[in-house]
């Protein structure tokens, strides 16, 4: 079953002055203050588009790995995934860096990364993002 996830956007003024909201309306738990500023420079309380890619990304790569870690025989007992979205102003998004780290039993480190691996282009948010280079440190702890 196909399902649509819906947030919004709201500007007011130019791109430097002018600030914004988020909303996520399909789940209703948030809505986030957004400007140029907090993308370009220091966040001082707002988010960004890349911030929110990052949310995503995060969120998705850590599910994926856990899948794939699971439909394997390996359960994990924890993934913890951080993605880091490089923006470059008059360039764009130049780079994510996901950092994963994981608690599995039972599980080497070579097979490890190979289920890092398959997560990272399995993924559906790096597919989506495939045209952004997509780099992974992946660590699986004891």
């Amino acid at each position: 079953m196909a399902t649509t996830r819906t947030a919004n956007a709201h500007w007011e003024g130019s791109l430097m002055e002018g600030s914004g909201t988020v909303s996520l309306d399909s789940s209703g738990v948030a809505s986030f203050d957004v400007s140029w500023p907090a993308r370009a420079e220091e966040p001082g309380g707002k988010t960004s588009p890349e911030e929110l890619i990052a949310a995503a990304h995060s969120a998705c790569y850590s599910m994926a790995l856990s899948h794939a870690l699971s439909q394997a025989g390996h359960e994990p007992q924890s993934v913890d995934t951080r993605a880091d979205v490089d923006f470059q102003p008059g360039t764009g998004i130049t780079g994510i860096k996901l950092t994963v780290r994981a608690r599995v039993d039972g599980l080497d480190d070579k097979e490890f990364q190979k289920a890092a691996e398959g997560a990272k282009t399995g993924c559906p948010v790096s597919q989506a993002l495939s045209a952004t280079p997509i780099s992974l440190e992946a660590t699986l702890e004891s």
